[in-house]
């Protein structure tokens, strides 16, 4: 039976699926397997049930990972094989794009209409009430980006350089003038690359003048740890740091999108803007919602606002996150740049695996919250992504039960979206290594199988019916939690803290313990969370101070859990000192959340 559409009155929900691996339902798991070896997903795994499956979750937008057309090592008819020595994996990084007008062939049931198919992903996903979003990867392109599918007049990155210096304005490049580009030395991971393809003897690849390496490496022989199979795109910078182009005064970090789109309207901009830029409009008129940009903090604050303003004006309902890892710029990028999301990986996302990993207590969430309070609603905040470890895994928490706490506090902190991994909600651990990828994080660069995800597709009918007992709950855990985000109209209210009102105050709550309350108008929720090896029972405290801000909050009211199938109540009671209390059964790494009964 179809489910009840959900009434978004929360929080939104992202959901990240790596489109490589989501359908691949061969369980072969060769290290360093062709797609025919280890199999590799398609956009039509993305059926009707699927996307049904998906938005049962709570999900309001599909970040499909890995979508464009990227350097690989597969071939196919009619398409310019790459190079091994500037390829990660036989499948290929993700963030390699060579052909920005095109999608990854791999995904196709018919490669030569990839395209097509892709655009009718878009149709069945819109069809389901999600949002489509992909990568735009500015900072950085595949080494032999060709495009062969740009619309008439568009020329391609690189064509109309002056590769004789090493840097000009309207370069897309920058070079190393007078130098050759060499591969880096291989260690064992590029060595058994090498065999798997018997690629030992082929000609070597040629770059000449080298260009600049994507993360930045000027030599013209780059270290197997840079990103050496990608070039470096110039924004108009130059090499010293300065800027070429025109300064976006301090006074528009407080004005709307029109008065961007006004400033940038008669400016002479690097040739690189207008095609990201073009590359934006072509993929919104294909009905793409929005975009996640890599490493945009790589990338000059002004190109955000020349971009972001343009695709708002065209669709100002376009969603927009970025990757950025540094907080003292989160305001500049959101404010000065019209990025809407930035990830909180920094701050929260690195705490919580602190705490979950027995590095640091509770003490510091407050702090956090606090600082980022003001910019709170622009955080999209996550415990996996494809960059990071599994929960599950031994170099995070060792099991999803571990982690499950700090998941609780991840989506219920803020007002900002929550985002989920695909095979997180059951438990994958990412235990093997596939070759290029290593254990503890999925791996992106190989044709793989993900065990725990693929017992929830389960033949295709992604219905969880191959999980354990276990990963079962796990699941169902997930589905309460994230769909109660969705819904819960508290969480776009203020946070209020409890903890530093219980700690060493409260019986049983110590400081592996953490509770807050969120309240918007008259709707409000309790929230505990118990990070202990042990079950406890705790005494939770509502100062008066508190109660004061949650309506109805008062003596003898009861509170219905949220998060726990169980469903149960609690009666709030007074103390001596006028305080409200709950009484709470906290089984380890547990959490609930506490609603007035018929809120």
């Amino acid at each position: 039976m179809k489910p009840e559409p959900i009434q978004q009155q929360g929080k939104a929900v992202v959901y990240q699926v790596f489109t490589r691996l989501f359908g691949n339902q061969n369980d072969t798991n060769k290290p360093w397997g062709t797609s025919k070896e280890n199999g590799v997903g398609k956009f039509a795994d993305f059926d009707d049930r699927a996307l049904e499956a998906l938005k049962s979750y709570g999900v309001s937008h599909l970040w499909y990972t890995g979508v464009l057309h990227h350097a690989m090592l597969t071939h196919y008819p009619g398409i310019t094989d790459d190079h091994p020595s500037v390829v990660k994996g036989l499948a290929g990084s993700p963030y390699a794009i060579k052909d920005y007008y095109n999608v990854n062939p791999d995904l196709a049931t018919d490669p030569s209409n990839r395209l097509a198919e892709f655009e009718a992903l878009i149709v069945r996903t819109h069809a389901h009430d999600m949002k489509v979003i992909i990568d735009i990867v500015p900072n950085h392109l595949a080494r032999a980006y060709r495009s062969t599918s740009a619309p008439a007049g568009m020329r391609d990155f690189g064509a109309d350089d002056n590769a004789a210096v090493e840097y000009r304005r309207d370069n897309n490049f920058y070079y190393v003038p007078g130098q050759d580009f060499c591969p880096p030395d291989n260690p064992d991971q590029g060595q058994l690359l090498a065999r798997a393809l018997g690629a030992t003897a082929r000609n070597a690849y040629r770059e000449s003048p080298a260009k600049w390496t994507g993360d930045g490496a000027r030599q013209a022989k780059p270290h197997w740890n840079d990103w050496f199979e990608t070039v470096k795109v110039n924004y108009g910078i130059r090499p010293d740091g300065s800027y070429d182009f025109p300064h976006l005064p301090e006074q528009y970090r407080d004005l709307p999108v029109a008065d961007h789109v006004e400033f940038w309207a008669d400016k002479s901009v690097p040739d690189s803007w207008v095609k990201f830029r073009a590359i934006a409009f072509y993929w919104l008129d294909k009905g793409v919602d929005g975009f996640r940009y890599d490493m945009a903090e790589m990338v000059p604050v002004e190109f955000w606002s020349y971009l972001n303003s343009a695709l708002k004006a065209r669709r100002p309902d376009v969603t927009l996150v970025a990757e950025v890892y540094q907080p003292d710029r989160y305001r500049d990028y959101i404010q000065r740049g019209k990025i809407d999301y930035l990830y909180d990986k920094v701050d929260l996302y690195d705490c919580l695996k602190n705490i979950v990993r027995g590095m640091e207590t509770t003490q510091r969430l407050d702090l956090l919250q606090h600082q980022l309070n003001d910019i709170d609603g622009h955080l999209l905040r996550f415990l996996e992504n494809h960059d990071e470890q599994r929960i599950a895994s031994p170099e995070f928490a060792g099991s999803a039960e571990k982690g499950w706490p700090a998941m609780v506090v991840t989506t219920l902190l803020g007002r900002g979206p929550t985002m989920l991994y695909f095979g997180q909600a059951q438990g994958e651990p990412a235990a093997a290594d596939l070759g290029f990828g290593r254990a503890s994080r999925t791996t992106i660069f190989d044709y793989a199988g993900v065990p725990a995800h693929q017992a929830w597709l389960n033949g295709g009918r992604c219905d969880g019916g191959a999980l354990n007992e276990a990963q079962r709950q796990l699941d169902r855990a997930y589905h309460r939690l994230l769909n109660f985000s969705a819904c819960a109209a508290s969480l776009q209210g203020d946070f209020i803290p409890l903890h530093g009102a219980n700690l060493g105050q409260s019986t049983g709550y110590d400081e592996l313990c953490y509770s807050f309350a969120r309240c918007s108008g008259n709707d409000w929720i309790l929230v505990f969370v118990n990070f202990n090896a042990n079950p406890r029972q705790c005494v939770l405290t509502v100062p008066q101070a508190v109660c004061a801000l949650l309506p109805r909050m008062a003596p003898g009211q009861t509170l219905a859990e949220q998060l726990n199938a169980e469903g149960v109540q609690h009666r709030l009671t007074k103390n001596d000192l006028g305080d409200l209390q709950l009484l709470i059964d906290c089984p380890r790494y547990s959490a609930q959340a506490f609603q007035l009964l018929g809120q």
